[in-house]
């Protein structure tokens, strides 16, 4: 049980993955992974229309170490790894995604695999790694893992 007192389960590693969720629900997940004892990483999408606008967001929010390669495998690599940032589990929160989906759908999907596969890899460890992404017709816990764009 959360601090709260609501527990949405976010320290199940094995329930952990991609989500979309609604404008508006990034402030009580934030929440609620900090209850449940997870590191909160946020990365700001707004005007965010391609891979390499993508990955320099993410590497610098993220502070991935200097010299990471900026292409999908070293983040993948990097989301895999993260000991820079020691937790017990992590909850990545992305605003305005839809600027990605919109501007670049191939590079949202990417991201997506990418994500999904990050949090396959800390699930075999039994660490959870959420991924929250705000959609504008994403309704609350509409998984985005599997039908990667769709929401």
């Amino acid at each position: 049980m959360s601090d709260s007192g609501f527990d949405m389960g976010l320290e199940d590693a094995s329930q952990a993955g991609v989500y979309g969720v609604s404008d508006g629900d990034l402030g009580g997940l934030a929440a609620a992974a900090r209850d449940a004892g997870l590191k909160v990483l946020r990365v700001d999408l707004e005007g965010c229309i391609d891979k390499r606008t993508l990955l320099m967001r993410i590497g610098t929010q993220l502070d991935f170490p200097p010299g990471w390669g900026r292409n999908w495998d070293a983040l993948s690599d990097g989301l895999r790894d993260l000991s820079w940032l020691p937790a017990n589990g992590y909850a990545v929160l992305f605003n305005d995604a839809d600027d990605l989906r919109e501007g670049s759908s191939g590079d949202f999907d990417t991201l997506l695999d990418v994500l999904s596969e990050a949090a396959s890899h800390w699930a075999e460890d039994k660490v959870p790694f959420w991924a929250f992404l705000e959609l504008r017709d994403a309704g609350a816990g509409v998984e985005v893992d599997g039908d990667a764009g769709e929401g």
